[in-house]
């Protein structure tokens, strides 16, 4: 697919922001301050700590001209962390092979007469299950924390958030790591792309059912939540017509886990479209002619969808509506209206390319202001806690990560319903929310927390204790803090202490 526009990298996007060069350290030692050049300014940190997926010497050190490609960016992880990558099964067995197998093994499972064999066979089925979608979750953490590629890999959360699946639904934990990869490409490119390319996924057309739409057996959920939710947005102007006539549309876009393709007539076999699992048939599909967004579309097949998708894509309603939702995104509450208006003319100028929407975004002044005031969600607080923390020290062990993202109610591949997780603050502010970050807090501040300890390691792991009084501190990071936090601060008893004190301070909070 066409990827069109600039490319970023971090520093790069620090420098756009602010102007001039982003500050860089020369040392390692965080014990010893004055190894970093010069105090850096609060700006500089604020920029940085918003492109990337939070503060620490990588990412004001990141120095490459450009913002990897996905692939690229897998290649520059650290050894350890492409190492766990790479002994994973979804790295190394396509997802089709997987699905397929994991089907087969539950159709074994429950052919057993025994009901012990039977019992212990499912079992082992919904292991596996879970286990493919913890490896996916696994993964986005390890990229989170230690790819050079800040920028997209944030932009991988937004879009799979926004084209929201939840994993446990049918057989998607065996294609969640698949559907996360597939947006991953495609963070940085063009939203018609990945407007099409969620379609056309597996995970999607079973998330929202339309594998079970079908001519005389109309299923419109899919079609209204690429209306109302990935595109234009409620009220934006259409009709429950244009839902119903979209979703005559959708009729056929399917799944088939069957190597045999379906049995056809002669004239409709060249509209047959099998990709992997993906698989339009023109036997389930509704020919007649849709009128769809003011516009006749006539019967002919997968063609009808890709002319839907256009007018979709290039709908006033949904750069608007898009672009606020990113505009939020980076900027928390109340982003002004007059700059999502901006972003909107930039995204119909440039037929929706994702980066040059960034930019108008990143070079506005209402942006600059906003730096440090975006109140962090779960996952932005969990894992900017971790990368300060241990900075480029890979973790071993993810699922103290996925457990906390848990308890803190923002889980990944975990939201049940398609609109994603909410991205007011208002939805991470209470009191149980921040009971609940002050534990996790202690958990890292006080030591590894098990982040280092292999899975099924026992409590044999090597201890942690991260120093976050350290050169980034002094010599930028205490000029942000309040004087109330410092005074606080100033009261710790030791340095387990002041680690909890400093991750739980309403500084640390915000982005």
């Amino acid at each position: 697919m066409r990827q069109v526009g600039a490319r970023f990298s971090s520093l790069m996007l620090i420098t756009l922001i602010l102007g001039g060069t982003a500050a860089k350290g020369t040392g390692s030692d965080i014990s010893r301050p004055q190894f970093l050049a010069a105090p850096i300014d609060q700006e500089k940190i604020a920029a940085a700590n918003r492109v990337s997926w939070g503060i620490n010497s990588s990412a004001l050190n990141a120095n490459q001209r450009e913002e990897p490609s996905a692939t690229e960016a897998d290649r520059m992880l650290p050894a350890a962390a492409a190492d766990q990558i790479a002994s994973m099964r979804i790295a190394h067995e396509p997802m089709a092979q997987l699905v397929v197998k994991m089907n087969a093994q539950k159709k074994a499972a429950n052919a057993l007469t025994d009901p012990a064999q039977k019992q212990a066979a499912l079992k082992a089925y919904q292991q596996a299950m879970a286990d493919l979608a913890r490896e996916a979750a696994t993964r986005s953490i390890l990229r989170d924390l230690y790819s050079p590629a800040q920028l997209r890999e944030q932009m991988t959360w937004f879009w799979f958030n926004h084209f929201n699946v939840r994993a446990a639904k049918r057989d998607i934990r065996a294609m969640v790591g698949d559907y996360e990869d597939r947006i991953r490409g495609l963070a940085l490119g063009r939203f018609r792309d990945l407007l099409e390319a969620t379609l056309r996924h597996p995970a999607m057309l079973r998330y929202l059912d339309n594998d079970q739409n079908a001519v005389g057996h109309i299923n419109e959920n899919y079609a209204r939540e690429i209306i109302e939710l990935h595109s234009m947005g409620v009220g934006a102007g259409y009709t429950q017509k244009d839902v119903q006539e979209l979703a005559r549309i959708l009729t056929g876009v399917g799944v088939s886990l069957n190597p045999a393709p379906p049995k056809l007539k002669r004239e409709l076999q060249p509209l047959l479209i099998r990709d992997g699992l993906f698989e339009f048939n023109p036997n389930r599909h509704d020919f007649g002619s849709k009128r769809f967004l003011d516009h006749t579309i006539k019967g002919s097949g997968f063609d009808e969808v890709e002319q839907a998708l256009d007018l979709i894509a290039a709908a006033p309603a949904t750069a608007h509506h898009v672009s606020g939702q990113i505009a939020t995104y980076f900027m928390g509450d109340n982003v002004p209206p007059a700059l999502v208006d901006r972003m909107t003319a930039v995204w119909r100028r440039s037929d929706g390319d994702i980066p040059t929407v960034l930019r108008a975004l990143f070079q506005s002044q209402e942006y600059r202001s906003s730096l440090g005031q975006a109140f962090k969600d779960p996952v932005h607080y969990v894992i900017s806690a971790v990368r300060y923390a241990y900075d480029g020290r890979v973790i071993l062990n993810a699922d103290p990560i996925i457990n906390w993202l848990n308890l803190l109610g923002e889980g990944l591949y975990n939201h049940e319903t398609p609109d994603g997780y909410p991205m007011a603050a208002s939805a991470w502010t209470g009191p149980g929310q921040m009971e609940t970050r002050f534990v996790i807090a202690r958990a890292i501040g006080n030591g590894a927390a098990g982040l280092f300890r292999p899975r099924g390691a026992g409590a044999t792991g090597r201890p942690a204790l991260p120093q976050l009084q350290n050169a980034l501190y002094y010599n930028g990071l205490t000029k942000t803090l309040s004087p109330a936090t410092r005074t606080v601060l100033d009261q710790a008893n030791n340095q387990q202490q002041w680690n909890v004190l400093f991750l739980a301070s309403p500084e640390f909070m915000r982005r």
